[in-house]
């Protein structure tokens, strides 16, 4: 014997349908759009970028941008009053990493930012070193 089958009283909700990708529309701009990011960049020209990683510090040296400035560019000098991560400017600005790299080695060549590499601690201090010091408060 099979056991009874139960049916809803409310039918099945459908979920909405996603958004349909298109063009932005007027007014506002995708911070996305391929095309946009390339002119962020120059179109690649030059090819060098300085040698940033997601951990590199950057601080600005100048407290207010040159009017000459970008405004993706303004905006990175206002974040680095205090020192960031080229990561957390990254995520600030909702830019990719390879854009913020791009934007910064220009600032890095017109001097308005420092880069300061992250320190590295050493995994294990010097053994002879150790001893000296033990020693030194043995005698104590």
């Amino acid at each position: 014997m099979t056991p009874p089958q139960r049916r809803r009283r409310y039918p099945k909700e459908e979920p909405p349908e996603p958004p349909k990708a298109g063009p932005a529309p007027e007014g506002e701009e995708n911070p996305k759009d391929p095309g946009r990011l390339y002119v962020l960049t120059g179109g690649g020209e030059g090819g060098d970028r300085a040698d940033i990683d997601l951990v590199t510090l950057i601080v600005a040296r100048a407290d207010a941008p040159p009017p000459a400035t970008q405004p993706e560019q303004s905006a990175l000098l206002r974040l680095c009053k205090a020192p960031l991560s080229a990561a957390e400017l990254s995520a600030y600005l909702n830019l990719p990493f390879s854009v913020v790299t791009v934007l910064l080695t220009e600032l890095l060549a017109a001097e308005l930012v420092q880069a300061r590499a992250p320190i590295v601690r050493q995994a294990l201090p010097d053994r002879s070193l150790l001893e000296a010091v033990m020693h030194g408060l043995q005698k104590l």
